[in-house]
């Protein structure tokens, strides 16, 4: 079931629910959506509307994310469950054979520029030479009722197919408007659910829990001291750098590795990724923000009033960690540019539990 999201207005003394209706139109919420797509997900990048498919037919939108996944969105409008998820799975089997060619010359169209550039504005990085290797879809709703949940959680859960449903709700209140947005299955859940049938095809499965954070450094300094003594993962100088460590959640257990050189530590996420000037350590018995203690890499404090430009940081509890002269590697353990990423190879992870000492992997 998707969360029921409410709202209350405790401006006054007085306490006041407000009433929520279904959006004024479908085709108000799909402008919305294209006006800014980040209220679906942040991660994606509008590459066209109403996208005209070899069939005759059109898709309300199509997105597509920093690794070249797309995403076909379909809102609901007045049709029926069967009608709608029908012609979802249609879409995606047109979507499917789209080429980098393809891709591009829709996204040129719509936006009546150069999809590169677009994707580097978004991103902060270039398209990757193979895309559209996966894809998600979406059903967008203004509510979503028994059938179609009961229909889209026999194919997720049943057979790991990547479609999900989110529902928007309309709130207005004292002549200001409102809008919440409650998913069908948890993004993450989904995502490990379509793990269980990539993992047969392209990739390992991931257990839901193990990432790798890249210890960053800056003016040739190693953030890695500063990292074991205030507990945290960092990493800065741009959206495409610091956007990853959002996807650590409290629980989930980190290896921390200096690239280049190798696995220097473990450890547990305590919270969430917050920006540079919200962070705090204790310095002795007090607790201040990080901008007001002396680091080994100054650096990091770079651009803290700069929500695009800033560092961001990740508390973590360091279990077990080495100096970087004893970092651990051997051939064929996982690497990756992102500054957090999914450690999914078993190899990797076997290796990292032994050399570290730990019950499980």
């Amino acid at each position: 079931m998707p969360i029921e999201v409410s709202l209350w207005n405790i401006s006054s003394d007085i306490v006041k629910k407000i009433e929520y209706s279904s959006i004024d139109s479908e085709k108000r919420l799909e402008d919305i959506l294209c006006e800014d797509l980040s209220i679906l997900d942040d991660d994606l990048l509008l590459l066209g509307r109403q996208v005209p498919t070899g069939f005759g037919k059109y898709i309300d939108m199509l997105g597509i994310d920093p690794t070249g996944k797309l995403t076909v969105i379909e809102l609901k409008k007045d049709r029926t469950p069967r009608e709608v998820i029908a012609q979802v799975l249609d879409y995606a089997s047109w979507v499917k054979d789209l080429s980098y060619a393809d891709v591009k010359e829709i996204c040129n169209e719509f936006h009546k520029a150069e999809f590169e550039s677009l994707f580097g504005e978004k991103f902060g990085i270039s398209p990757p030479e193979e895309i559209n290797q996966e894809h998600d879809m979406v059903i967008v709703c203004s509510d979503l009722d028994n059938e179609t949940e009961r229909i889209l959680n026999y194919l997720s859960e049943g057979y790991n197919v990547p479609i999900n449903a989110v529902f928007f709700r309309f709130f207005s209140d004292a002549g200001s408007e409102y809008l919440s947005r409650s998913w069908l299955i948890d993004p993450r859940e989904a995502e490990e659910r379509s793990d269980k049938t990539k993992s047969n095809k392209k990739s390992e499965p991931w257990n839901g829990r193990d990432f790798v954070v890249n210890v960053d450094a800056c003016d040739g300094i190693s953030v890695w001291k500063d990292m074991q003594k205030y507990g945290f993962a960092s990493a800065g100088g741009g959206i495409w750098y610091s956007k990853t460590l959002m996807n650590l959640f409290p629980g989930a257990r980190v290896f921390a590795m200096i690239p280049k050189k190798g696995y220097v530590g473990v450890g547990t996420v305590q919270a969430a990724s917050v920006r540079v000037r919200d962070f705090s350590v204790m310095e002795g018995e007090k607790e201040v923000s990080i901008l007001d203690v002396p680091l080994k890499c100054e650096g990091l404090k770079h651009d803290p009033d700069d929500p695009d430009r800033c560092e961001y940081f990740v508390r973590v509890e360091w279990m077990r960690t080495v100096p970087e002269d004893q970092a651990f590697w051997v051939k064929g353990l996982s690497a990756n540019q992102n500054s957090a990423y999914k450690l999914r190879n078993k190899f990797t992870l076997d290796a990292l539990t032994e050399h570290f000492g730990l019950e499980d992997s």
